[in-house]
């Protein structure tokens, strides 16, 4: 019996439920055709748009606070690893070992506790200050039903209260009907029935509407006062919740800034024993340029060049720029060359200097290969032309020495370097250099072919052996080397 009792309850309130279900329907639609007036509160609408918009940037902190611990966590993860590779190439017999060790435990330690600090001042917080929607948020939507209910309600009174006039015609109708079935005492007594039913629905109703009403004022009084308070509290809280990352993460830097000056101090201990074992300094990248390429397809057409073909001159300014031409008017004797005459130089080598510190040395030179017996004849009767090209000076004295021990400059040169770093030629049109070595600075033939931060030379030593430029020059970088006078 007990169970068909509560099997009856629960039939009874499940269509209680359905019945305000269809209520709240009809009365949602009555109000969206405009057949029934809604009640409206302009202040509490407002109050929960502000809700809302509360509500959304508290869930994109949360989400975004959520992200930042992420990315922590992620960075502790790289700082361990990076600081486990540091102690594994930390050799046992390198000074600061324990040091550094200890360094690597009081860093991951740090990043341990700046996340958790980070959980528990403004994680939790930010969980905590969210826990408060979810309700607010589904009594605000019980407002909303109770408030159509309070309409319905309220509609079905005004009903009532404007149909009495039918109601007095529904009741004159069947006494009408009734005097001629019924005894005359009975149409009193039908009549004072069909009254009080009329009565009792009026009264019904009305005692709906004081329920719905005041069910609903309670309510709405308390989110009226509630909602304002929560959206005020939003700027406390992100104050406190922002000035807690800040200081955690204040805090974590200046501790973190400790570790590392320590652990710059052990590196800078270990650099001190081990200074002669210096990083090696790197090349500017340029590209593979062709230069040598093109050379040796030209080699054998080009390695004689042809009479009247000039040198690349050097740069404006310098003091070998301008070559001095000299007429000598004595004649040269057909027996070859005598003190004070001086053959014509063949273009294609480099010219010499007959004067040196204000004093004249008579250049002694070869005929070209190739001159007939009719040319010498020829140029026993002419004079002389001789083209001497003076070398740089610098600070007084002669570039490269003076007299006869004096060495020839390359073609077109520009100004000597030094190279201060070891350098190891990666292609074949590139100079090996040692630290110390002179390279004499010439210009490209295409300076297109010049990548930036490089330069075309040969090595004064390779050029004192060898005087072939083709065979001794070749490019090297600009920062591995120093400019000397």
């Amino acid at each position: 019996m007990a169970e068909m009792g509560s099997k009856g309850v629960t039939a009874g309130k499940i269509a209680s439920n359905v019945q305000k279900k269809l209520t709240r329907a009809q009365e949602k639609v009555l109000q969206k055709l405009g057949k029934a007036d809604e009640t409206k509160d302009e202040q509490f609408e407002q109050c929960v748009q502000n809700f809302n918009k509360q509500l959304t940037e508290g869930t994109r902190l949360q989400k975004d606070l959520r992200t930042y611990l992420a990315s922590v966590k992620a960075m502790h993860e790289a700082s361990k690893k990076l600081n486990e590779c540091l102690q594994e190439v930390y050799e046992p017999d390198w000074p600061g070992r324990d040091e550094a060790n200890k360094i690597a435990e009081n860093n991951d330690l740090l990043w341990m506790d700046y996340h958790q600090k980070l959980v528990d001042q403004a994680l939790l917080t930010m969980d905590t200050y969210l826990g408060q929607f979810p309700d607010i948020k589904s009594r605000i939507a019980k407002r909303g039903r109770k408030l159509v209910d309070y309409d319905s309600a309220r509609h079905h009174y005004e009903s009532l209260q404007t149909a009495k006039k039918k109601d007095e015609a529904k009741i004159a109708k069947p006494v009408s009907l009734l005097e001629k079935a019924a005894p005359q005492w009975c149409q009193g007594k039908l009549q004072a029935h069909l009254v009080a039913q009329t009565n009792l629905l009026r009264n019904q109703a009305e005692e709906e509407l004081i329920k719905a009403q005041k069910v609903f004022e309670e309510m709405n009084v308390d989110l009226q006062e509630e909602l304002p308070s929560l959206w005020n509290s939003r700027v406390g809280f992100y104050v406190n919740t922002f000035q807690s990352i800040a200081g955690l993460e204040e805090n974590f830097h200046k501790e973190m800034s400790k570790l590392n000056q320590n652990l710059n101090d052990v590196l800078v201990g270990l650099e001190k024993q081990h200074g002669s074992n210096t990083f090696t300094v790197k090349a500017q990248p340029r590209k593979k340029s062709k230069l040598f390429s093109r050379l040796r397809r030209k080699k054998n057409s080009d390695n004689a060049p042809a009479k009247g073909n000039k040198s690349p001159s050097p740069p404006d300014g310098s003091p070998a720029a301008t070559p001095e031409i000299r007429v000598n008017h004595e004649p040269e004797p057909a027996g070859g060359a005598t003190p004070g005459a001086t053959l014509p130089k063949s273009p294609s080598q480099p010219a010499e200097a007959s004067e040196v510190a204000g004093g004249t040395q008579p250049a002694a030179g070869a005929q070209e290969p190739g001159e007939t017996a009719a040319s010498e004849a020829a140029s026993s009767s002419l004079p002389a032309v001789v083209v001497e090209t003076f070398p740089a000076t610098v600070n007084g004295t002669v570039e490269g020495g003076s007299g006869a021990g004096r060495l020839d400059l390359p073609p077109g040169f520009m100004f000597k370097v030094q190279a201060q770093h070891d350098y190891t030629a990666t292609d074949t049109d590139e100079l090996q250099l040692k630290a110390g070595d002179v390279v004499l600075v010439i210009p490209f033939q295409n300076p297109e072919e010049q990548d930036e931060g490089w330069l075309m030379g040969v090595k004064e030593s390779d050029w004192n052996q060898h005087k072939e430029l083709e065979k001794c020059r070749g490019v090297f970088p600009e920062n591995f080397t120093e400019r000397v006078p």
